[in-house]
């Protein structure tokens, strides 16, 4: 017995001894320690998995005589099961599953524990011993890794853009204001995003978010937005950019009093261009 493996001697050639290293011993486990699975005089199944007569070394193998609990696992939960499992392991960004009593750890990383931004605050809520019921995401049997996810059995909130378009404008309410920008929730809407500061205003003085104190209802137009990659953003700038080009089109024919009630200080100067024009 040796740190890194065993000294086997074939029953069909006394005499011929040949290494099983430790990363032969398990599926599951890496570097396994022999010495904590067999004993010396053990009669143990192996396979053959190279021969070199020049270097005059055989290569074997203990794990490949067992079902790969990976393959297994594969059958009974294919990808887009829901199962049942329990918390066995936790680091800082992520948990481990183990699902029934197969000899394996589904990797559960804290993005896919919510939809929201505070992974790593949901991973707090956990501790080892939790019941939890995921999804299997993905499974490479061969590279023995699974990887499910807890937020994808749950209804996603950004499906509340089914249908949505850009430049369509939505009411959104203001969470909280920063140097960088609003942080805003569309009504009816459980997530927050992020508009940024050059995306609050036509005019960069109006820029400031000093004008927001929080909790008020604006409306804003969508600049972007991608279903399949769950990106939006949102923009009070390009409302403003739309509304004012619907103005001059309306107003821009030499109408008494045009702009004078629209929220916009250049309108006045671009309708008079316009009428010039």
């Amino acid at each position: 017995m040796m740190d890194f493996g065993a000294f086997c001697e074939l029953s069909e050639l006394p005499g011929l001894t040949t290494l099983l290293h430790s990363s032969e011993l398990s599926w599951t486990k890496k570097n396994m320690s022999a010495k904590k699975m067999f004993k010396i005089g053990d009669i143990i199944d192996c396979k053959i998995t190279e021969i070199d007569k020049e270097k005059r070394r055989v290569a074997i193998s203990h794990r490949l005589t067992l079902e790969n609990p990976f393959e297994i696992f594969e059958k009974k939960f294919p990808v887009d099961s829901i199962v049942e499992g329990e918390v066995v392991n936790k680091n800082e960004y992520s948990l481990f599953v183990k699902v029934e009593d197969l000899d394996i750890e589904a990797f559960l990383h804290c993005n896919d524990l919510t939809y929201f931004n505070n992974g790593e605050n949901e991973l707090t809520k956990y501790k080892k011993g939790d019941k939890i019921k995921v999804k299997v995401l993905e499974i490479k049997a061969i590279e023995q890794k699974v990887r499910v996810g807890l937020r994808q059995t749950q209804p996603d909130p950004f499906d509340w853009f089914e249908g949505k378009k850009i430049n369509q404008t939505i009411t959104v309410k203001i969470i909280s204001t920063d140097n960088k920008g609003l942080i805003v929730r569309p009504v009816g809407c459980e997530m927050d995003f992020h508009i940024k500061k050059s995306q609050i205003a036509i005019n960069a003085t109006d820029t400031r978010t000093t004008r927001f104190t929080g909790g008020e209802k604006i409306d804003c137009a969508i600049a972007e937005i991608d279903l399949n990659k769950r990106k939006v953003v949102l923009s009070i700038k390009l409302l403003e950019e739309i509304e004012k080009k619907e103005a001059l089109e309306k107003y821009g024919a030499g109408a008494e009093g045009s702009g004078k009630n629209l929220p916009f200080s250049s309108l006045s100067d671009d309708l008079k261009k316009k009428d010039k024009k």
